[in-house]
This record gives C-alpha cells, structure tokens and sequence, in this order.
C-alpha cells in the first residue's frame, strides 16, 4: 500500500508566495506613480532615474551580505528582520518630496526587499527534494507577478480617492500582518511538529550533503559555475526591473495613458507573466522526468524564454497599444519563467548551506547591472526621448545569459565546497 504523503510543504510555499507579492507590491507603487510624482515635482528622466538607481545599489549591498546573514541566522529571522525594514521604509515615502529624500526611502526599502530571494530559494531548499524545487520556487515567484497586478488594480484607487502618500502607507502595512502569519507558522521541517514523518522523508529524500561550518568567499567565487549564474543575472535583471519601474512611464509618454486608465494594461502584462513563471517550472520539470540532466533541464528551459523575449525590440515601432503590451507580455512570460530556473540551478549544484550566500551573490550582480542599466535608461531617455535602444538592448539581454550558463555551468558537476 502507499503511503500518504502530506501537503504540509505547500503551505510554506504559500506563505513565500505572499511574502513575494507584498515584496513587489512595496516596489511598484512608486512606478506606478512615477508620471503624476514626476509632474508634481518637476523630476527629470534623469532625477526618476538616479532615484531607482538608490533601490537597486542598496538592493546590491543588502544582496550580498544578507545571502551570508541568511546562511547564519536563518530563514525565519532573517524575513522578520527584512520585511520589518521593508515595509517601515515604504511608508516612509509619504513624508518625502524631494529627488534626495526619495531616494533614501527607496535606498531602506532596497535593502529590506533584498532578502526576500535568497531567504526564499533557502526555504525551498530546506523543504522540497530537488525533483520539486523549480516547481515551488515557480508557484512562489509568481508572488512576483500577483504584486505586479494587484498594484496597478489597487494603488491609483487610493492615490486618486486618498492622495498618494496613502498609497506608500497603505503598501507599507502589508509587511506587518504577513509577519503576524510567519512567526506563528514558520519552523524548519525537523522541528515542525506538524510535519508527518512520510512527509519529513519525503522532503530528505535526496542524498545527504556534506556541511561545512564555514563558507570562505575566495572557494565560492573560484568556480566558473558562479561566475555563470552572476553573469547570467546582470544581464538579465537589468530587464526585468525597466519593466517595473519604467513601463508606466513609457506607456504615459507613448500613448497617453495616465494614471486612471494604466490599471488594465499592466494587469494583462502580469498575469499573462504568471503563468511563465509556473509554466517555466513545470517545463524543467517535464524535463527532468523525461531523463533529462537536472541543470540540462533548466538550461534548455532558458534558452526557450530567451527566444520569446527576442520579439520585444518591435515595441517601439508600434502605434498600438495593445500590440506593444503583447510583445512585452510575452517577455515578461519569459522572464519569470527563466527566473524559476535561475533560482532553482543554483540549489541543485550548490550544498544546502551555500545557497543563500551564492543566491544573494548572483542577486548582487543583478543588481549592480540594474544600477548601471537605470542609469543608462535615464540618460538615454533624457537625450534621445526614445525607447528604440532600450528595448533593443531587451531582446537580446536573455540570450547572452543562457550563453553564458552554456559556456561556464557544466551539466553533471555538483560543487562541494570545503
């Protein structure tokens, strides 16, 4: 006879799954506002620009020390400490007006937000084998785009009927009622109570790893794997965040559209997106079952996305709307459904008491091309008024990336770090 399973895991991944919403939902209001905030308070492109540029280098600096503060601390501390940071900062851009105060709100709200991944892949890693991570970290990350949604459906009716500092404070209290649900839920499987011991075996299926008490920098950068991945995150990232921050904007400036009417555009674009984060998952998944090669799988599966993104060049030349929002839906598809893969690669070559560290090492360089791209886009938009280079530069960012996870992440070589 069979024996029962359970489902317990699940319910971790849904409480990832609100923990990434709440994250993205803190990160789009200012996008969402950015046309009427830039009107209101004369900001250049360039000023809108330097402003994100502060998220993401505080993104960068909380990425690479709260990997390692993660892989000491813990899962559980580690998000109370960071979602408590991330919200407190989001409503503190209801005090701001100026491009420097902005700026530093949204450098506190940069290093709050940058847990959210690392301590999310090292839950998954802790509570699912590694046949089931893609999937998990799929179901999770479409967190990503269900914040991306509900932001454009919920922030202009508070910023219109309320003003838009309640638009901030209100994103900001979210953090707080999830905090509520974690600590009462959140323990790591062998000390949940609740956990079936089939389940428990379930989880642990996968051959034991070795541990090591301490994880020196100079072994985990010596490997060409990392350089890959971190390669593979700075050019891809860069995109993923001018989607976020920028799109408003680019939908305002090229077909007028304001801050009444930006709810529906933006939610066809998420949650057509949505589902490439699950449909990238279980596709790597499908992969595998079929006898494919752990990492084999996820690198076939981002060189599939990465075609689908190729098409976005074409936004520019478009007169219509909806044509542009079709080509970018189909990049924003393919983007999350190469995240779900990116994430989970590097817990399938990694130890389990690396992953924090080496995700949140991937997310810093993430985040320095963010920095740099932000600031490009700003300048360009600045000179030129066009977004021609900008989505030119898009549809190719993806297939570099999946080059690069060719050239330097092997198929059949799992790092132990000693």
């Amino acid at each position: 006879m069979s024996v029962k399973i359970g489902n317990y895991r699940w319910r971790i991944v849904v409480l990832l799954f609100f923990a990434t919403t709440i994250n993205y939902i803190d990160r789009q209001v200012l996008g969402i506002l950015a046309p009427q905030l830039s009107t209101q308070f004369g900001w250049s492109e360039a000023d809108y620009g330097f402003i994100i540029m502060a998220f993401q280098a505080a993104y960068a600096i909380g990425l690479i020390s709260m990997g390692t503060l993660l892989d000491k601390i813990g899962t559980r501390l580690g998000f109370i400490v960071s979602v408590t940071l991330l919200s407190v900062a989001g409503m503190f851009h209801a005090a701001f007006s100026s491009v420097a105060a902005f700026a530093t709100a949204r450098f506190g709200l940069g290093v709050g937000a940058s847990a959210n991944f690392p301590a999310a892949i090292k839950t998954v890693a802790e509570w699912f084998p590694k046949k089931e991570r893609a999937l998990a970290t799929g179901v999770l990350n479409t967190g990503s785009n269900i914040g991306a949604i509900l932001a454009p459906l919920l922030i202009p009716i508070i910023a219109l009927k309320w003003g838009w500092q309640w638009a901030f404070i209100s994103a900001g209290a979210l953090g707080f009622i999830w905090l509520i649900f974690w600590m009462l839920t959140y323990k790591k499987p062998e000390e949940n109570k609740k956990l079936s011991k089939a389940e428990l075996d379930y989880i642990l299926q996968d051959e034991i790893e070795p541990e090591t008490k301490k994880l020196p920098w100079k072994s985990i950068i010596s490997y060409k794997q990392t350089w890959g991945i971190c390669l593979a995150r700075f050019l891809t990232d860069p995109i993923w965040w001018f989607f976020l921050y920028w799109l408003p904007k680019f939908l305002h400036s090229n077909y007028n559209i304001d801050l009444t009417h930006i709810g529906l555009p933006l939610i066809i674009i998420y949650v057509i997106s949505m589902g490439g984060s699950v449909f990238g998952g279980w596709m790597s998944s499908f992969l595998i079952n079929r006898g494919n090669n752990t990492v084999a799988a996820r690198k076939k599966t981002i060189f599939f996305m990465a075609l689908l993104v190729v098409p976005i060049f074409l936004t520019s030349f478009s007169s219509n709307v909806w044509v542009a929002v079709t080509l970018i839906s189909m990049a924003t598809f393919a983007h999350q459904g190469y995240a779900a893969n990116i994430f989970t690669i590097v817990s399938d070559i990694y130890p389990k008491n690396a992953v924090g560290t080496v995700t949140g090492l991937a997310g810093f360089a993430g985040a320095i091309g963010g920095v740099l791209f932000s600031g490009t886009v700003g300048l360009i938009l600045q000179f030129t008024g066009s977004y021609y280079i900008v989505f030119g530069i898009a549809s190719v960012a993806y297939l570099l990336c999946w080059l690069s996870l060719y050239l330097l992440v092997p198929n059949n070589k799992k790092i132990v770090i000693v």
